[in-house]
């Protein structure tokens, strides 16, 4: 006896007419809780919602201006829906939706339900990965949940779920802002702490309208923040605002995460220096322990002092921190002094000063969002660099992968797996070495244990570039990221001194010209080396692995470090009297795209026309073919025809690809086509990138199915024809 899907995807067309075609769908017809949504694929929009009665909800959308633009219903139904499951299935559709990118979401949902429930974990999580699965096959998402996971775009998202210690927080802020007489607010946290989550979502809040937002989250604190809200607009209708980033890097990353989201866009997300063109009513400053004042600034010398000189202000005297209090009305610092990293950071005292103002409120964020094991670990590395671990035990977690290496090729070899299984996974390290690959790229930086590596390629959202797995990044190409995985080198400008118990540092063997001064004492030097290696241990979402130049080091961590030991849902067709070429109908080649395996070899030829489905127009880079065998079961079915476009170069990352075999020697394989999950792991050079690898990994819910692994030398015999759309019935 076959049984009854986990989940269900069905297709309508979304109008007043079809409201009786709807009562087919048991769901919806008998009023369970099921989950939606409403998309127009031409106009690249849509909208997710859940409801328990289906009929009365979509004739109140069709009402909604905002929504009448939309013309499909994909309802989502399973006999294990309960309320509290289709909460949490609608927010995490909304979450990797906004960051796939295939649609701009009209939602205007903040503070989305993030609760634990009944079997959540053991069932739930599964049904959320079915309900993806056969999303893709309907065409409504491109890129796998793991990479989404490793977005920025993902992780810096407004809609993500904030913590009671956030919401407070943001409760807080706002009711501070409207007090008469504040001018300043100090959000003080830790790495990890979610401050950059809470100022864009912060961000979001202000510039959405007021009828599209939803904040269910905050359930007995939605009323108050509704409020607090509305007397924050009236006051300032024609709100200014920026999110002031210092760090260049991390400035373009959160550019593009605006980029994405409705409501917000890249120009909202400013440097310092830029506040000398505009004044406004709010100005929120992420990362602000890097605003900086005129000490060993390099190249920026004149740039801080035209900044300076337009607003009115002494450059020998000021930081970027005036800037702020000059030019905004009421300003928020998200603030941690532990990672000032340099003397160019404006010094303690000045934040200390604003945190003593009579126009200044404080408000301090403990939770930890980014290490799962939370804030013991957060605190053990802070006791451990402290020195103040006396005799506890080796830090041990069943959350978190934390492991002392004795061999850095173990290490180096360790890290790059972790990228290749989870993606994100680097090494970092203290600025012990000269940077010379800088001006020479074929020179390697640093050299331990036989292992030859190089510091960062680029200064410029490094985490991200092609080829990073294969580099050493530093504080600054770090700082504000999230990793995975973070592997991290102590370098020899840090020692232990096992006769005086005690951390040394050999400014000798500090490299940063721009991180110290001649004259600067020695302990200050040192509290800004603790404060990098205490900011890049605290990098790894899952794991942190830890390698030390110095002996006596490494045999300090040894006591309290483990040590390493080796050892579908398918869209229906538009029903049309007559199947008219690039109208309403594409191709469909009869190519036995074999998704179990490479086939017989064969010429690809025009055999029928096949219509497309409602709401995508038909194009003549669209073809359809049929996709065979069980590899892909989990989004295409066996015999499935599915919809691709042709392949027009850019990123493949994530996405279902058909991929040929376009040499004959290759027949030996097995086949000459093949449709997989598209990863591509890749190296830069002098001469640009290219790819190291090319990984065609199956979704099938057999386990003995192999990625396809295609080397730098196998390349040039492949190539991507299409990029898949969607499964289509015959």
């Amino acid at each position: 006896m076959n049984q009854p899907p986990l989940v269900s995807v069905d297709w309508y067309p979304l109008a007043l007419s079809q409201l009786d075609a709807w009562q087919d769908n048991v769901y919806a017809a008998n009023h369970w809780p099921l989950v939606y949504v409403l998309s127009n694929q031409a106009s690249g929009t849509a909208y997710v919602g859940e409801t328990s009665d289906t009929s009365t909800r979509m004739a109140t959308h069709l009402k909604t201006p905002a929504k009448q633009g939309l013309d499909t219903v994909h309802l989502i139904s399973s006999g294990l829906f309960n309320k509290s499951a289709t909460l949490d299935i609608e927010s995490g559709l909304i979450k990797y939706m906004a960051a796939d990118g295939r649609f701009r979401l009209l939602n205007g949902n903040l503070g989305l339900a993030s609760h634990h429930y009944y079997q959540q974990d053991e069932l739930y999580d599964g049904i959320f990965r079915k309900t993806w699965d056969q999303l893709q096959a309907a065409g409504l998402a491109q890129h796998s949940l793991e990479s989404i996971d490793n977005s920025d775009i993902f992780k810096y998202s407004p809609y993500k779920s904030l913590s009671y210690d956030q919401r407070q927080g943001l409760l807080a802020v706002l009711q501070s802002l409207l007090q008469p007489g504040i001018k300043t607010l100090m959000v003080e946290g830790g790495a990890g702490t979610g401050k950059t989550v809470l100022a864009i979502f912060l961000f979001k809040l202000l510039n959405s309208k007021a009828e599209e937002l939803s904040l269910r989250e905050f359930s007995e604190d939605e009323v108050l923040l509704r409020d607090l809200v509305t007397q924050f607009r009236d006051r300032h209708p024609a709100l200014r605002m920026a999110l002031v980033v210092p760090m260049a890097s991390f400035r373009a990353t959160l550019k593009k995460a605006f980029r994405q989201v409705a409501g917000l866009s890249p120009g909202m997300v400013i440097a310092p220096a830029e506040l000398a063109r505009n004044q406004y009513d709010l100005v929120l400053v992420d990362e602000s322990h890097r605003l900086r004042r005129r000490v060993n600034l390099g190249a920026y010398f004149g740039v801080f002092d035209t900044a300076c000189h337009t607003l009115g202000l002494d450059p020998q005297t000021c930081s970027e921190v005036d800037w702020v209090g000059k030019q905004a009305r009421q300003a928020v610092f998200f603030y941690d002094q532990a990672q000032s990293v340099k003397p160019s950071d404006a010094p303690a005292v000045v934040f200390e000063r604003l945190r003593t103002s009579r126009d200044t409120r404080n408000l301090t964020l403990s939770s930890q969002f980014r290490v799962k094991a939370g804030v013991s670990y957060v605190e053990f590395i802070d006791r451990l660099l402290s020195l103040q671990l006396g005799h506890s035990a080796p830090y041990r977690s069943p959350d978190y992968e934390f492991l002392l290496f004795d061999s850095m090729v173990d290490m180096v070899r360790e890290v790059r797996a972790r990228d290749q299984s989870f993606g994100l996974s680097r090494l970092i390290a203290g600025y012990a070495w000269p940077w010379a690959s800088k001006k020479q790229p074929d020179q390697f930086d640093m050299t331990l244990d036989g292992v030859s590596l190089r510091w960062n390629r680029t200064a410029n959202d490094w985490i991200n570039t092609q080829g990073a797995h294969e580099d050493v990044g530093c504080i600054h190409t770090t700082q504000g990221y999230d990793l995975n995985y973070a592997g991290i080198i102590f370098g020899p400008e840090i020692r232990y001194d096992p006769t005086q118990r005690c951390l040394t540092i050999d400014r000798a063997q500090y490299h940063d010209r721009n991180g110290q001064q001649r004259a600067m004492p020695d302990q200050t030097i040192k509290e800004y080396i603790l404060n990098i290696y205490k900011t890049i241990l605290l990098r790894g979402i899952r794991g942190t692995f830890v390698y030390a130049c110095d002996t006596g080091l490494r045999q300090y961590l040894r006591q309290y470090i483990p040590l390493y030991q080796p050892a579908a849902s398918r869209v229906q067709l538009r029903q049309a009297p007559k199947l008219l070429p690039y109208e309403n109908a594409v191709p469909l080649y009869d190519m036995k795209a074999a998704a179990g395996g490479f086939g017989e070899l064969q010429a690809v030829q025009d055999t029928t026309w096949i219509g497309v489905p409602s709401g995508i127009k038909a194009a003549r880079d669209l073809f359809a073919c049929q996709v065979t065998g069980e590899s892909m079961n989990q989004v295409i079915p066996n015999g499935a025809i599915c919809l691709f476009r042709l392949d027009h170069g850019g990123s493949r990352q994530g996405r279902i690809v058909l991929v040929e075999c376009n040499t004959l020697e290759d027949a030996d394989l097995g086949s000459r086509y093949t449709v997989k999950e598209y990863e591509s792991l890749k190296i830069t050079s002098a001469e640009g990138w290219q790819h190291a690898m090319i990984r065609l990994k199956p979704r099938s819910d057999n386990p003995g199915f192999r990625t396809i692994e295609l080397s730098a030398d196998d390349e040039a015999r492949y190539r991507v024809v299409g990029i898949f759309v969607c499964v289509l019935d015959k």
